[in-house]
């Protein structure tokens, strides 16, 4: 199915996108990311180690300030207000899982802040522990669910 781009005007001028005519509905929108890191590293991090603090709480923290600020980073996205937005972590043997969910009730989806949340998120483990480790690596981030709006409900399947 071949899909219309909507950044566009006629004349291939970047745009935001007019949502004046939607209506408004319930919104969700997750996204998933990791961060690979040595074991010293993640035994730091579940010990409360790092030097610099809580670095789960202060990515959680910077994750949602992010998804907030979507609109300043990204330049056609538009400023939303949200129910909800929280960032969690899982932790594996050799990486930690973030996932950042935004909840609201509005025109346009919210993939991309919760995009930015993740993305946030791990950068600022990054952040904070690269005096430990710099050769972690940060990938895998993608939207993982959304629902809510025409396109309907989405989920990835691996």
């Amino acid at each position: 199915m071949e899909r219309e781009f909507t950044h566009f005007d006629e004349k291939g001028n970047a745009i935001m996108v007019d949502v004046s005519a939607k209506e408004v509905t319930e919104r969700l929108a997750a996204a998933r990311g990791s961060i690979t890191a040595s074991a010293e590293t993640l035994s730091a991090i579940r010990g409360g180690k790092v030097k610099k603090g809580d670095v789960l709480g202060v990515a959680r923290i910077a994750g949602i300030m992010a998804a907030k600020r979507t609109a300043s980073l990204i330049p056609l996205c538009h400023p939303l207000s949200f129910d909800s937005c929280a960032v969690d972590f899982t932790l594996g043997r050799d990486k930690i899982e973030a996932v950042c969910t935004v909840k609201l009730s509005g025109k346009t989806g919210a993939e991309m802040e919760a995009l930015t949340g993740v993305s946030a998120a791990l950068l600022t483990i990054y952040d904070m522990c690269k005096a430990l480790d710099r050769a972690m690596v940060i990938g895998d981030i993608r939207l993982w669910e959304k629902s809510g709006g025409r396109s309907g409900h989405f989920r990835r399947e691996t």
